[in-house]
């Protein structure tokens, strides 16, 4: 599942929750609308937490491909020098 479905899916959760949690509120409508400010921050607050999960791996995933392109490269310039010192010792 694509992650832009996900992001889609939990908008329109949201929404469809709060839009329930009016129609059917049992409270009067300053405790409603304080509740659905606090669910509001809470779906916010899930999101930022999935993105940051997701920025995350994202970045220890570079970081292990920029470590193996690296190590690839030094191993690959050794050869080198190592041909280039036997060149010269002809």
């Amino acid at each position: 599942m694509s992650s832009g479905k996900v992001f889609l899916g939990v908008i329109a959760g949201a929404a469809t929750g709060a839009l329930l949690g009016i129609l059917f509120a049992p409270a009067k409508g300053s405790k409603t609308r304080k509740r659905i400010t606090r669910r509001g921050e809470d779906y916010l607050d899930e999101l930022k937490d999935s993105f940051e999960e997701l920025l995350d791996g994202f970045t220890n995933k570079i970081e292990k491909v920029k470590d193996e392109v690296s190590d690839y490269a030094d191993k690959k310039l050794g050869k080198l020098e190592k041909i280039d010192k036997d060149a010269k010792q002809l």
